[in-house]
């Protein structure tokens, strides 16, 4: 069975990590849920450009997305990530409804999501900011302001740093 993901390793720069005993010493584990390959690609290269250690894990729908979030099948040794990058229209499982099992299981719902998509709904817009995402970005994506959204992100994390030593 061929597996539609694909992991991407950036281990140049500062380390950034969460707090817990189970994230310090190591590069934050990014899940980007996005079918449309441009789109993933940017995405990627935006993270790169963000100059942070990082490790990004791309799946391609909906279910793929629950199953690494999950664990289950291929994905039973995947690492819990420490941020969803999140596409709404997504094929198999629809984003919004990943984002809702996301906010509803215990062991996920404190995972901040940041939301990329095409949709200008104000539906969505206000399903999303009820859900609490962490930002809601509309595809094509302005550079600046998602990596301003990856900065915030990277200063969460490094409020709490312990740097591995050398």
């Amino acid at each position: 069975m061929e597996a539609n993901f694909r992991v991407l390793w950036r281990d140049e720069g500062a380390h950034e990590a969460v707090m817990r005993k189970d994230t310090v010493g190591r590069p934050m584990e990014v899940l980007l849920v996005e079918d449309n390959r441009m789109d993933a690609h940017f995405a990627i290269r935006a993270l790169e450009k963000a100059n942070f250690q990082h490790r990004c894990t791309l799946v391609v729908d909906g279910v793929e997305a629950m199953d690494y979030l999950q664990r289950r099948g291929i994905f039973a040794r995947a690492p819990r990530p420490d941020v969803i990058l999140l596409d709404l229209e997504l094929p198999k499982k629809d984003g919004r409804e990943v984002l809702s099992e996301i906010r509803a299981d215990e062991d996920l719902r404190d995972i901040p999501v940041v939301v990329l998509t095409g949709s200008t709904d104000e539906a969505d817009m206000a399903h999303t900011q009820m859900l609490q995402v962490e930002s809601y970005l509309i595809k094509p994506v302005n550079l600046s302001k998602f990596l301003d959204v990856v900065r915030e992100l990277k200063r969460f994390w490094h409020q709490g740093v312990i740097l591995p030593t050398v």
